[in-house]
């Protein structure tokens, strides 16, 4: 069984690597020419996230991705601020969580790792089709093909194979532009390295604008103790933030700024929006390099609006099924627990056991129920973000945090 993955993101590398382990005969094919070439947040994955991993990858990844990442029990609770930078309550204490944060390229890397040859860069798939005899057939840019028994897109929000499967796009913008950066603890003045302190937290204003502020230390808050075995590329107490604002056409041209112009143009529209100085520190003292700006997209959270389409011997998963904005922090661990649950599957068949078109549905119909989940958890801090539009500052942050820190329990529960 010849088994083709359209995607190197977190999923697709999950997916290979645990078909890999397993003996299948897999090749991914990725457009990007570099595996570290890739932004967004640093990861939290939650306990079942780490257990389809340890399923996934030998003991040996395992380790060093443990030893790479932070944990959660070892940092403060989270907090939530207004625009000015006051404190208005607290999350859950994370001193029995079992969720680890760690840096997506990080992630990426050790995946890769675990892929080896198997994993093509360079290569961008084009189309999607049938082979004379019915297989699915990959083309790429450069009019080359390859036939498979099983086509699996793991290619994104945008994903070519689940809008061949769907016969259009199968998500949406959410109606929230973001915009990311990383920014040294150490480089923040006093005063603000104590208000932010070992924790993540978020910041609400009014007219829909938020600034989330994501704590990562896989040294000082190591999972493991084991420095020989780190191969984090974030090396100290880091702060990961992510600016979020309502879609606009003002916010819309801002995607096609970088580096310190966009860093400017962010720091400008939060202080006309009344931002005061303090909570935007962590965006002025970043590392222009690492400031880039990105649209949410959201899948349907309706369970019969996922995977629309009959099972067959092409498939998809992750966000190329249900695109999740990154605001419950879970839909790259719902790609990884995706990954899993395929390779079990696909294990039957090997085994004779199930035939193949049954095991793509069954598939399938978990990956629904697991997509509407994380798509239910994020809508829900989407809308109350955008709920303070038509409400005014301190009196809309303080209504709105008591329901922010009861989805923050219900997240780290999971």
């Amino acid at each position: 069984m010849r088994i083709i993955i359209v995607g190197g993101g977190i999923g697709g590398l999950a997916l290979a690597a645990g078909l890999r382990r397993h003996g299948f005969d897999v090749a991914v094919f990725d457009r990007d020419t570099d595996v570290a070439a890739t932004g967004g947040y640093h990861i939290t994955l939650d306990r079942r996230a780490q257990s389809a991993l340890r399923e996934l990858v030998a003991p040996e990844i395992f380790e060093r991705l443990l030893a790479s990442a932070s944990a959660l029990r070892l940092r403060a609770r989270d907090a939530f601020w207004d625009r000015r930078g006051r404190l208005l309550g607290h999350g859950p204490h994370l001193g029995d969580n079992p969720s680890v944060d760690i840096d997506r390229v990080t992630l990426r890397t050790l995946l890769a790792e675990a892929v080896g040859d198997d994993l093509h860069l360079g290569r961008a798939v084009t189309e999607i089709g049938r082979a004379q005899d019915g297989t699915p057939l990959v083309i790429f840019a450069d009019d080359s093909s390859v036939q498979c028994d099983v086509l699996v897109g793991a290619d994104g929000t945008h994903s070519l194979v689940a809008r061949h499967l769907a016969g259009g796009p199968n998500n949406e913008p959410a109606g929230i532009i973001g915009f990311s950066g990383r920014t040294s603890v150490n480089d923040l003045s006093p005063v603000e390295r104590q208000r932010l302190g070992p924790r993540s937290g978020l910041a609400i204003g009014p007219r829909g604008a938020a600034l989330y502020v994501g704590f990562l230390d896989p040294v000082g808050n190591a999972v493991l103790d084991a420095p020989d075995l780190r191969a984090a590329v974030t090396n100290g107490p880091t702060y990961i933030w992510g600016a979020m604002f309502p879609e606009s056409a003002d916010t819309d041209s801002m995607r096609d700024t970088r580096g310190a112009a966009l860093q400017t143009a962010l720091l400008a529209r939060f202080r006309r929006q009344g931002w005061s100085e303090r909570p935007l520190e962590v965006i002025a003292r970043a590392d222009p390099d690492s400031v880039a700006a990105f649209r949410f997209n959201a899948a349907s959270s309706r369970v019969q609006d996922l995977a629309p389409w009959p099972a067959g011997p092409i498939t998809a998963l992750g966000d190329a099924v249900h695109a999740t904005p990154p605001t419950a922090g879970m839909g790259a661990g719902a790609a990884i627990r995706d990954a899993a649950s395929l390779v079990e599957h696909l294990r039957e068949v090997a085994a004779g056991t199930t035939a193949l078109t049954v095991a793509i549905s069954q598939f399938e119909a978990d990956m629904r129920l697991r997509g509407s989940e994380v798509l239910t958890m994020a809508m829900k801090t989407v809308r109350w973000i955008l709920a303070t539009d038509t409400r005014l500052g301190a009196a809309a942050t303080a209504a709105v945090c008591p329901i922010l820190a009861a989805a923050e329990r219900l997240r780290y529960q999971r």
